[in-house]
């Protein structure tokens, strides 16, 4: 039996939708291997880094890095050529529910797995302190990599989702709250985002300085999330030489179709954003406030202004974690169903962001749930809503535009519009039809 509130919006109408593709100007992708190889190959201190027989930690982190299992199995490779005994570490803070076992689990999610990297995945949440900040916050590191005889940082450099400095995700935060597990995340978290771009600088360079860090492998992606850089940095200027990649990285970063050409970020209001998809394979916070506008911390501003945001579901990668989708403002059923508690309060008292552990409103369906944003946008031209629907926040090539919006957006460059306005189709049951062209084998569709 359908609960009475949906009667208020059932007669709601929907914009008619066209979909739409975005042309970025995006670095060329590169292969994997290849890009592994060259990159260590012409670091000339990596040779001396290694000694043959050496046992080398490898951190791998809970994100849907582009290319990850061929990356990781390329690493591996190379040390091993290098006479290394590489292992891998799963290096993700509180991430997995905060136990050993699940955060091998998010890698196998991953497509990191034992058979895939060729080599051992050794997972433990048991850390050892290596220094005291000067305000007295411990230092702490995975116990399985310190005693190692070397340490191989990798991880994606790009713009975090809940704060802004000069080191924002990448080999800084991988060592500093990655490698710290969930007590290190912890420390790194207590004083809340305004702080964490200071403390990971600062307990970046306390394990620098204390354990055995070898050197540091990055990514950089283009806009359509593809692997477009493979970088290594020494140990000695690391903190300092990520940043000019950082800046590349925010230059790469997709956006909608709104605001001013020149900047990062879109911006500029914004009636409904629908979002197929939150993941952790996307974004650490589901959906990417620099994409939706919609941060959960003040640590970072900036986007769109949406008056309402609509999300459909969870990716089966993310276990349950939707850690982030209380920044919208209606859900379906189905997604409150799947919302698992352990994951996402484990994430949510880890990092401080309590907000992030939230639900919003939970409508029976897709339809529904569309209907009540439409209703309550707060248009004051309910009959030229302007709507953009994308499949998540790190695929923005193609996406849904309504009849009311093709005007504003049809004149920027690089925008195709490639159907014209149709009613959105929904089966018997209040489910979305519209397909997305073929978005690749690992996403859903």
């Amino acid at each position: 039996m359908r609960p009475s509130y949906v009667k208020l919006v059932e007669n709601t109408p929907l914009p008619r939708m066209a979909l739409v593709r975005q042309n970025f100007f995006a670095a060329p992708a590169v292969e994997p291997q290849a890009a592994v190889h060259d990159a260590l190959a012409s670091a000339g201190f990596v040779r001396e880094a290694i000694r043959p027989g050496m046992s080398v930690a490898l951190t791998v982190g809970s994100r849907g890095l582009a290319s990850l299992p061929e990356l990781v199995r390329a690493i591996v490779c190379e040390l091993k050529a290098l006479g290394a005994h590489p292992f891998i570490v799963p290096s993700m803070g509180s991430h997995g529910g905060a136990t050993a076992e699940g955060q091998a689990k998010v890698l196998a999610q991953l497509g990191v797995t034992e058979e895939t990297a060729g080599c051992p995945i050794r997972s433990s949440m048991e850390t050892v302190e290596v220094g005291v900040l000067d305000n007295g916050m411990s230092v702490r590191i995975d116990r399985l990599a310190f005693e190692a005889d070397g340490i191989v940082l990798f991880n994606r450099i790009k713009p975090h989702s809940a704060f802004r400095a000069q080191n924002e995700s990448g080999l800084v935060k991988m060592l500093a709250i990655g490698l710290g597990k969930q007590s290190g995340a912890d420390n790194c978290h207590a004083w809340g985002f305004n702080h964490v771009g200071r403390f990971i600088i600062e307990m970046a360079r306390v394990k620098l300085a204390t354990c055995k860090v070898l050197f540091g492998i990055g990514t950089v992606e283009n806009a359509y999330d593809r692997l477009c850089k493979v970088v290594v940095l020494p140990t000695e200027g690391l903190i300092e030489a990520e940043r000019a990649f950082l800046a590349e990285a925010m230059r790469n970063m997709p956006r909608l179709p709104l605001g001013p050409l020149d900047q990062p970020l879109a911006s500029g209001p914004l009636d409904v954003l629908l979002v197929d998809y939150v993941g952790k394979e996307f974004s650490g916070s589901g959906m990417d406030p620099n994409i939706t506008g919609r941060p959960s911390t003040t640590a970072i501003k900036g986007g769109p202004s949406v008056s309402r945001i609509i999300v459909l579901d969870v990716t089966d990668k993310s276990q349950g974690n939707a850690n982030g989708v209380a920044r919208a403002d209606v859900i379906t059923e189905r997604l409150f169903n799947r919302f698992d508690r352990e994951a996402v309060y484990t994430n949510s008292l880890t990092s401080g962001v309590l907000i992030a552990a939230s639900l919003p409103m939970a409508m029976p369906d897709d339809k529904t749930a569309i209907q009540a944003a439409v209703k309550t946008c707060e248009s004051q031209t309910p009959d030229a809503i302007t709507m953009i629907r994308i499949p998540n926040t790190l695929h923005l090539e193609y996406l849904y535009a309504s009849e009311a919006l093709l005007p504003q957006i049809a004149g920027r460059p690089g925008i195709e519009i490639l159907s014209e306005p149709r009613a959105m189709g929904f089966d018997a049951d209040g489910r979305l039809l519209d397909p997305w062209p073929d978005l690749g084998p690992d996403l859903p569709h």
